[in-house]
């Protein structure tokens, strides 16, 4: 069953548009994103005002084949096939078009909603109804005001279910959300502290929530969590379940942890049923218990339920990116399948440009809803439109329909088992390998082979977190304001090519590196955007101008060694960038040297000036901000001199990342993000922190040993404890990059929750933490900083900043990277 199609004619009347139609074409593709074009025949681009203005990149999806658009105003540049349809807000029309779409459709739909677990209560309802039913749903968690819809669009007439999720961030948005969704069944999941910024108070967003279920038949919640707020629920119909109040439709009155299972007991219609659920932590267990309660609210007996609860399996909703054999890199997927996901999991693999050729491990797809032909000609499309170079399908749906799909290098294999025998014939090297499979084909074991080995010592990077931070700052920006994004040093640390991906995929203005070295890695890599060298140095002079890297010109000696260098080479008009000394006294040209710079730059031939820049001492200070209006005063009277000799205008950029929030007035033409990207800026307000820390350092115990009090611990004898204890080695020592000021209780680590302090001096590759308070076993994992235990708490503790905690992760410490 094909996606339903509308025409141009009925979609301008939808949205009640206005603008000529050049041609009525048949759409049943919406797209937001110029980047995301898999298919230009059939699409329609809502260009969006968001952080980026959508009409920016109208010129770049009219090129890549798109002819129907949706706009706030007429766009700048010429598209003479294009249907132009105006409208006063473009998101509402995109939501007025799938609500539409939604009403063609008469068949059971799921709300769910609440702070925690949505997507969870989500993925675990689909796997326990997809038996019976046909089911469509929000891809990953695409629960957002854009999501949603996108989300809805799917539906087409085999569905006979729909579970949508819906999440809000302020008040107003849930009416348009319900508007999209129409829910007859309201499911509500755990009410936490999850978005509270976002509302006056908890009950402001509880009520929020609310409005997703108010023409709701239904709806199912946990008593404990509505009480006081029974004026507010709507739905006629209620069904209740808890875990302390007897009177509950579902009252669960017994919990026991068997092996690795979590058992329980409940009164159901006066009965006593039971639920064993194959997971232990209380966040699954609260996510199964409302999909227990929502499947008895269906009519499902309570022996059916039981029955597939016990064989629900983990939801992995992140895509990671690891370091693979061969110089490969590995984006592993191994747990869902389906289209949606699929095209996710292509855009990110296309994001990628460190190797020029990638591969697609891909399994059948199960319960699509889709006849075979139909899913796997449009997952052919896919693979076609994402210029995959090689594609290897597992399972016997892709081995029978292998005529469909058109890339160079292909091979098709009935199962895991079978690929596994022969993958010595496919030589993995130096390539982008996506591995997108379905649960029970265990892709795994495919994982295991291809990534590298590594000891257990991990540091985890949000590429999500690394996202939201650059829009956080983004919308802090002046209009037209570009922004150079800081990645020397191994990005802070954090990775290399992995972040500079995401960044030049984000349309990022300019890359800045430390070394010359840095900038040759990164070209090396695919990125392309403009990469600016801070640090340039007479001896990368040639990889500078083979490598198109731009240099930063600090001094007199510098600027007439690259004029040489231009001039032996026949350079002319390279770009390079001046940097000016306002108070730093670190690099740059100082005040009494701009009128001798500003004589060699006049009809200089061999240079294009790019920008003239200089760098605030102490932008994050109130005690300071007087120097620092004498640096912007000193900055502004440099580049007027600069731009009068030259005759043209340059970019000028003085604002650092606490420059940016609290020196807007001089953010000029371009910005330097750089900690701030990272989720760390000491200068915004707790209350109106938005940032999203993007690294978590982790590793486990590797022995767990007690001690008797007084027993010394560790090298020197320096480590005891007051009392009989228990102490755990953990494996990472300040070769990973943990400082020996950490030792003897200066350092804590997270552990189930708890902090624990270390004991005794941290050794090379390992140290040890007091565990005597808390249960726990090796092979158990701790965090050394995370989202709960921030960065700045440990350079509190040793009495340094966040920048050294973050750049000191050995090299050694696998890096994986992960995208949800």
């Amino acid at each position: 069953m094909m996606h339903k199609r509308y025409t141009t004619s009925q979609v301008k009347q939808i949205i009640n548009a206005s603008g000529d139609i050049f041609a009525d074409n048949s759409i049943n593709i919406l797209l937001t994103d110029s980047r995301r074009i898999s298919n230009p025949s059939g699409a329609i681009f809502f260009a969006l005002s968001g952080r980026r203005n959508g009409h920016e990149f109208v010129a770049e999806a009219y090129n890549a084949g798109v002819r129907d658009f949706v706009l706030k105003q007429q766009p700048e540049g010429y598209f003479p096939e294009a249907n132009l349809l105006i409208v006063e807000d473009v998101l509402l029309a995109l939501q007025k078009l799938a609500a539409y779409h939604r009403e063609q459709f008469d068949l059971l739909v799921i709300g769910v909603t609440g702070s925690n677990g949505k997507t969870i209560v989500k993925e675990w309802l689909y796997q326990l109804l997809s038996a019976d039913k046909n089911i469509v749903r929000n891809p990953k968690s695409y629960n957002s005001q854009i999501g949603v819809p996108l989300s809805v669009w799917q539906m087409n007439e085999k569905n006979d279910l729909g579970i949508f999720e819906a999440g809000v961030s302020t008040v107003g948005e849930m009416d348009r959300l319900e508007s999209i969704i129409k829910p007859q069944i309201g499911v509500l999941t755990h009410i936490g502290s999850a978005h509270d910024e976002g509302f006056g108070d908890r009950d402001e967003k509880i009520i929020e929530k609310l409005k997703l279920f108010k023409n709701c038949r239904l709806l199912v919640y946990n008593y404990e969590q509505m009480l006081g707020y029974k004026e507010e629920i709507q739905p006629p119909e209620r069904f209740i379940w808890s875990r302390n109040f007897n009177q509950a439709d579902l009252y669960v009155f017994s919990e026991a942890v068997i092996e690795k299972n979590y058992y329980l007991r409940a009164m159901y219609k006066g009965d006593e049923i039971e639920c064993l659920i194959p997971f232990k932590d209380e966040a699954s267990v609260e996510n199964a218990i409302v999909c227990w309660a929502t499947m008895l609210a269906l009519g499902y007996s309570a022996a059916d339920a039981d029955d597939r609860i016990e064989r629900l399996t983990p939801v992995s909703m992140r895509l990671e990116l690891k370091n693979g054999i061969n110089d490969c890199s590995v984006i592993d997927d191994s747990y869902n399948s389906d289209v949606q996901s699929l095209e996710i999991a292509l855009n990110f693999l296309s994001q990628q440009n460190q190797h020029q050729k990638n591969t697609l491990i891909l399994s059948d797809i199960y319960q699509s809803g889709l006849q075979e032909d139909v899913l796997y000609k449009q997952v052919a499309d896919l693979v076609k439109a994402k210029k995959v170079n090689k594609f290897i399908g597992i399972g016997a749906a892709l081995e029978a329909h292998s005529n469909l799909f058109e890339v160079a290098e292909k091979s098709f294999y009935p199962d895991t088992a079978a690929f596994l025998n022969e993958m010595h014939a496919h030589p993995f090297r130096n390539q982008t390998i996506l591995l997108k499979g379905s649960r029970s084909f265990e892709f795994e074991k495919i994982s295991r082979l291809l990534v590298q080995k590594a000891h257990e010592t991990v540091m985890e990077i949000n590429l999500n977190a690394l996202l939201h931070n650059l829009n956080f700052y983004r919308s802090k920006l002046n209009p037209g304001v570009k922004v150079m994004a800081m990645v020397k040093a191994f990005s802070y640390g954090s990775g290399t090519y992995e972040l500079a991906n995401v960044l030049q995929y984000n349309k990022v203005d300019y890359l800045a590196v430390a070394y010359a070295d840095e900038g040759v890695a990164l070209r090396q890599a695919g990125i392309t955007v403009p990469l600016v060298v801070l640090n340039t140095e007479v001896s990368a002079f040639d990889k500078l101008t083979e490598f198109k890297l731009e240099p930063v010109i600090y001094s007199f000696g510098l600027f007439d060694e690259f004029i040489k260098h231009a001039q032996d080479n026949n350079i002319f008009n390279y770009p390079v960038h001046i940097k000016i000394d306002t108070g730093m006294h670190r690099l740059g040209f100082e005040d009494f040297e701009i009128e001798t710079l500003c004589d060699l730059l006049e009809e200089n031939p061999y240079v294009r000036i790019q920008s003239v820049f200089s760098h605030l001492v102490a932008s994050d200070t109130e005690e300071h901000d007087l120097f620092t209006l004498k640096q912007i005063n000193a900055f502004e009277k440099a580049f007027t001199q600069i731009e009068e000799v030259l005759g043209y205008k340059v970019i000028k950029h003085i604002c650092n990342t606490s420059g940016i929030i609290r020196w807007p007035a001089a953010q000029y033409d371009m910005v330097r993000l750089g900690i701030g990207l990272y989720g760390i800026d000491a200068c915004i307000p707790p209350a109106e922190n938005l940032l999203q820390p993007i690294a978590t350092l982790k590793t486990s115990i590797s022995q767990i040993k007690k001690v008797l009090a007084g027993d010394t611990v560790g090298y020197n004898r320096n480590g005891s404890l007051a009392k009989d204890g228990r102490i755990a080695t953990v494996r990472i020592g300040y070769a990973d990059g943990y400082l020996r000021a950490f030792g003897n209780g200066v350092g804590t680590m997270l552990i189930k929750g708890q902090l624990v302090r270390t004991v005794g001096n941290i050794s090379m590759d390992m140290c040890m933490i007091d565990v005597s308070e808390v249960e726990v076993k090796e092979g158990d994992e701790v965090i050394v900083f995370s989202n709960k235990h921030p960065i700045e708490e440990l350079a509190r503790q040793i009495g340094t900043i966040p920048y050294e905690i973050l750049t000191n992760v050995s090299q050694r410490v696998k890096r994986v990277y992960f995208y949800e």
